[in-house]
């Protein structure tokens, strides 16, 4: 029998948004997540499974029950020959990293840090930076979903292909991820070079960049020219440190949002920001604008959904946990990206709702199809959501 928790605190990673649930539940098994969501059905009560709790938004809060996957990471098969690893969807990538070394493998892409789960990291879109790669969720070549009323699904592109379209940008809202099976490469080691350009510079010479480096991106200094370009490209050379190549925002907790666009319009996107800033100088931004390029998928809420992309995020530190007056920057960077066609990025806070994603997402009511479908009472809905999908 599984057994709930009354009293529980969740905060996100930030530290920006928490919620008390109702019960939270850390299981063990298949069998006692079915037990949760018996429970739930039983009592009416809405549901939301969280990972790590890195999202710098509400998407995983909830006032209903909680449940918390970290006690399911297990690695359960390597495949060498196909390079493939499966895995419960509660395992954080920190944790999958040394397993797969073991095995001479590694994971193609990954985001700027590892404290987060295989099920989570995938649900929200998370990414990283090269033309050539995808976001993380295109390394998924199978999981397991198991759906509200208690079914399991086998998801893959030869079995249940639809849901398996939807699931791998999820959300959250389709049902619980249970297992993830990923498609890794041979481990290698990169070696990066950073140096000085101009914000003209680079956005003149944007395909130059793309084409010389497999994991281009660069930081833009607001109030100024200033850019850093870093390229990142496989290495024969011995690692000379430990140190992780992603930039990990070390420096305390942050506020941060992320829209993303078509290439074409990054250089329109870049300069208009840069313009309102100057035509107002009381509206501050902290630095720097960190600028990364995706491929494009078919991933039906995938940013990235049939298009090349540019990622652009906004960052704002909250000092000692202060706050820092952001709305007025916020609200300009949105209004924005969202003219120049921009998808927010689910993850992060933003003001979008049905309407927007409607226009936003050629495939959004085949996905609302599929999630009215898996889940016709919104067991998995809550607040956030809510804004998405009505």
């Amino acid at each position: 029998m599984v057994h709930g928790y009354k009293g529980v605190k969740f905060q996100n990673w930030a530290r920006t948004y928490g919620c008390c649930p109702e019960m939270y539940f850390q299981p063990t098994s298949v069998e006692e997540v079915r037990e949760v969501l018996a429970l739930a059905r039983q009592q009416n009560k809405r549901v939301k499974v969280v990972g790590g709790g890195h999202s710098p938004s509400d998407i995983a809060c909830t006032d209903g029950f909680m449940i918390h996957m970290g006690k399911m990471n297990r690695v359960l098969q390597v495949d060498t020959e196909k390079k493939q690893v499966t895995v419960e969807a509660g395992i954080l990538l920190a944790d999958l990293h040394p397993q797969l070394g073991k095995h001479s493998l590694a994971l193609s892409n990954l985001g700027a840090v590892s404290d987060v789960t295989a099920g989570g990291v995938i649900g929200s879109g998370t990414h990283n930076t090269g033309i050539k790669h995808g976001i993380l969720a295109t390394q998924v070549v199978a999981l397991t979903l198991l759906t509200a009323d208690g079914t399991i699904l086998e998801c893959s592109e030869s079995s249940n292909a639809d849901v398996f379209q939807a699931a791998r940008v999820h959300l959250g809202c389709l049902g619980v991820v249970l297992t993830v099976t990923l498609q890794c490469v041979p481990q290698f080691h990169l070696q990066e070079i950073s140096f000085p350009s101009t914000l003209e510079e680079v956005l003149n010479n944007l395909d130059g960049h793309l084409k010389k480096s497999e994991y281009f991106r660069f930081l833009w200094f607001p109030h100024s020219e200033n850019v850093s370009v870093i390229y990142q490209d496989h290495t024969n050379k011995p690692p000379s440190s430990s140190a992780n190549w992603f930039w990990d925002y070390a420096i305390g907790f942050y506020l941060l949002e992320f829209l993303l666009w078509i290439r074409e319009k990054t250089k329109e996107a870049l300069l208009e920001l840069k313009a309102m800033l100057e035509a107002h100088p009381k509206m501050v931004a902290h630095f720097p604008v960190e600028v990364r390029f995706t491929r494009g998928d078919d991933i039906l809420l995938s940013p990235c959904f049939q298009r090349d992309s540019c990622y652009m995020n906004i960052i704002m530190y909250r000092p000692y946990g202060k706050d820092v007056p952001r709305l007025d920057y916020w609200l300009t960077y949105e209004t924005i990206m969202k003219k120049v066609g921009g998808r927010p990025h689910w993850a992060k806070a933003h003001n979008c709702t049905r309407k927007d994603f409607e226009k936003m997402y050629p495939a959004f009511s085949k996905f609302c199809a599929i999630r009215e479908k898996l889940d016709p009472t919104g067991m998995f809905l809550n607040a956030y959501l809510e804004k998405v999908f009505y």
